[in-house]
């Protein structure tokens, strides 16, 4: 695999190949609760830099595969593993595109899923609504206060622009969605030594 730019592979491709790929899931461990391509290790996107070194030993042994909701954020990932010589490539359409492929997602134990885990997406719509909601009920008050529901606005037209999301990137450093430090200790001890 070359390490100059990732590789995007189909669901179907990486069915194929599972057995050969080491998968990462990026996103937010409340996410990765909610179902994840089976066998994927959790080191959610904003913990890569600190993952480099295991990521790279895990590289060694076998290719590495990142996964994500869409493939954004999974898509970044990659890049900046191929920035630091480690070859990596992305699920296109991420763990949406493998659902609806009729690939199984795997589940942690009912008891291990926190009831309130909801998706990063759902969580930046309600974040975005309530904020406009806000803005507009504060313009009753003063005119002004529309552009809380204007700068809203134009920050989710940039985030479909740039396929980037900076409140996505606000709401994932939120305790429900961050992985305990042992849980990441012990992803990242795994993918250096297996």
């Amino acid at each position: 695999m070359s390490t100059s730019t990732p590789q995007h592979l189909s669901p179907a491709h990486v069915h194929d190949r599972a057995s050969n790929l080491t998968v990462i899931d990026v996103r937010t461990s409340g996410e990765y609760r909610t179902g994840h391509l089976p066998g994927a290790h959790n080191i959610p996107l904003d913990h890569i830099q600190r993952a480099l070194p295991s990521l790279k030993q895990a590289a060694d042994r076998s290719e590495l595969l990142f996964a994500c909701a869409s493939g954004a954020r999974s898509d970044n990932a990659a890049k900046i593993l191929t920035t630091h010589g480690i070859a990596a490539a992305t699920l296109t359409g991420g763990t949406t595109a493998w659902a609806e492929h009729g690939y199984a997602l795997q589940h942690p134990q009912a008891c291990d899923v926190p009831q309130r885990t909801w998706s990063m997406e759902r969580q930046v719509r309600l974040t975005a609504g309530l904020i406009v909601l806000l803005g507009l009920a504060l313009g009753f008050l003063h005119p002004a206060f529309h552009l809380i529901s204007a700068a809203i606005a134009g920050g989710l037209v940039f985030s479909a622009l740039t396929n980037t999301c900076g409140m996505a990137a606000v709401l994932a450093k939120l305790h429900h969605n961050r992985p305990s430090r042992k849980d990441l200790d012990r992803t990242l001890a795994t993918l250096g030594s297996s």
